[in-house]
């Protein structure tokens, strides 16, 4: 099993080629939280020889959220806008240029107008 995945986040409405939005490592999961999405995003997910395990182009979602739940089924990675819950407590999220943390704690207004988040990111080789 891999040992480590590589998150690649393409907005591909930017530029002649998209536009690099995050590219970030973590372990393997097929659940990744990702924070402040463009409308439109390219997922493609290798393992550490480069093999792509998942990928999802053009990933939408209609509603408009703070965070993206990315999840990996089969080959395909797809997307949902979310208000994170309780279940999303201790999962992963990749922020705009690519760390990648753990969401600590989560809360936010009935009215979705404000949110408030803590997340961990551990550092070193």
């Amino acid at each position: 099993m891999s040992k480590q995945y590589y998150w690649d986040l393409r907005n591909p409405d930017g530029a002649m080629l998209g536009l690099e939005f995050a590219r970030g490592v973590s372990a393997p999961t097929d659940v990744m939280l990702a924070h402040a999405l463009p409308e439109r995003v390219d997922v493609v997910v290798r393992d550490e020889d480069g093999n792509v395990i998942a990928r999802g182009d053009g990933l939408q979602h209609p509603e408009s959220s703070p965070i993206g739940r990315l999840r990996i089924e089969g080959d395909k990675v797809t997307r949902e806008n979310v208000w994170p819950d309780d279940s999303d407590i201790g999962r992963l999220v990749i922020l705009p240029g690519g760390e990648v943390g753990t969401v600590c704690e989560w809360s936010h207004a009935d009215d979705h107008k404000s949110w408030r988040w803590k997340v961990e990111f551990l550092g070193g080789s």
